[in-house]
This record gives structure tokens, C-alpha cells and sequence, in this order.
């Protein structure tokens, strides 16, 4: 197994490769403005680092979100693109899930709720058992509708203190935890998702209810 993992689902461009057993090398810049002109020179970085010819991957991990439109749709019309045309699979993977692998690895035990900014006051969020596993979610709320976890990380938690107390990291994802996720998965003959996008809500551009006639009748 060769993988090549990325997630742009959050303000974080991260990237990385993974051999099966290890991440091999790991980009990461936190900036929610420049995912088209940031991923791409940190795929090639990572995979120079790793000294993997692109021609041997065995596939593409991609976070799927939830996230905004923007950001996320740069990472995956980059994984379908480059599956394609190296006649590789392309895995998704819920964002969510990824951060609360790399949570579990650093340490957090018990249940735990993930929360990323969703903007205009909202988080999404999932939540998870003590052995990590999602029991609830993925969805956008409010973090006042939400009922307070004894536990919790991402910069959608951080950001609202009074909804979840005693909030910490990982505050983004991080492709390494992404891609050790998905290898993981796939060893155990586990599907992950397609390369679909989890929006979760509709885009903020609605087409026009009514058009003014500009043709004579």
C-alpha cells in the first residue's frame, strides 16, 4: 500500500504519503484563502520528500468535509483528477473521522465530540465512543443546540468555549492522521466513501426566484 492523502476541508492544506505502516512525509499550512495554489506544490513536496515516483502510488485518500464549498471542492477535483490519470481508486474520508483518529493517537481517551468551523455561528460536528468510533453525525448546528460534551477538539469547539468547555486539539486535520486512518480502514477490508462532497447545507448562491422578460412576446 501507497498512499497519497489530502484535505482541504479546513483552513489547513495538508498532505502527506503513507506507506501502509507510516506516514513517509507530511505537509501542512493553515490558510483558508489559497487551497488552489497551495495543494498542489505540497502533494509534489511530500512526494519528493517520501522519494515516491507518483507512478507507484496504490491510491488517494481525500477528506471529504463537511467544510465550505471552496476549499473543499479543490481537494477533490484534484483526487479525481489525478486518480484518473494515474488509474488509481480515490477513497474519501470524512474529515471528522480523520481528526478524531489523530485525536486518539495523541492521547484523548473516553467519548468525544469533534467540532470544525462551519462559519456564520456554526459548527459541524460528530461524535464518538471511547474506542473512537463515530456514533453520531456528521452534521451543522448551532453549538448552543448542541448538548455539551464531556470531551472535545477541533476549532469549531475551540472557538465557542461556553458550548464546549475545556475544548482542545488537534485544532485541524492533519493528512497524516487522515491517511493512517484510511490504511487502517482498508487493511481491515473496510469501504471508505466515495469522492463526493459533504456540504451538509445549500450554497449561499440561489438562482434568481423570477427573470425579467428581455425578448418582445
Amino acid at each position: 500500500m501507497l498512499l497519497l492523502a489530502f484535505d482541504t476541508a479546513t483552513p489547513a492544506v495538508t498532505a502527506a504519503v503513507h506507506d501502509g505502516r507510516a506516514v513517509l512525509a507530511e505537509a501542512f499550512q493553515v490558510d483558508a484563502r489559497r487551497h488552489g495554489e497551495l495543494l498542489l506544490p505540497a502533494v509534489d513536496r511530500v512526494l519528493r520528500e517520501a522519494g515516491v515516483d507518483k507512478h507507484r502510488l496504490t491510491g488517494i485518500a481525500v477528506g471529504v468535509g463537511p467544510g465550505p464549498y471552496t476549499g473543499l471542492r479543490v481537494g477533490l477535483v484534484t483526487a479525481a483528477a489525478l486518480g484518473d490519470a494515474l488509474g488509481i481508486p480515490v477513497h474519501g474520508v470524512c474529515t471528522l473521522d480523520a481528526i478524531a483518529h489523530q485525536a486518539r493517537a495523541e492521547g484523548l481517551t473516553g467519548p468525544f465530540t469533534v467540532a470544525t468551523d462551519a462559519r456564520r455561528k456554526e459548527v459541524y460536528w460528530a461524535s464518538y465512543d471511547e474506542a473512537g468510533a463515530r456514533t453520531e453525525g456528521p452534521a451543522v448546528d448551532r453549538p448552543a443546540e448542541l448538548d455539551g460534551a464531556a470531551r472535545s477538539v477541533g476549532a469549531g469547539a475551540l472557538l465557542h468555549p461556553d458550548a464546549f468547555p475545556g475544548a482542545g486539539g488537534p485544532e485541524h486535520v492533519s493528512a497524516g492522521a487522515l491517511a493512517a486512518f484510511a490504511a487502517a480502514e482498508l487493511a481491515a477490508g473496510r469501504e471508505l466513501l466515495p469522492c463526493v462532497p459533504l456540504y451538509l447545507r445549500r450554497p449561499d448562491a440561489q438562482v434568481p426566484a423570477g427573470y425579467k422578460a428581455v425578448l418582445p412576446a
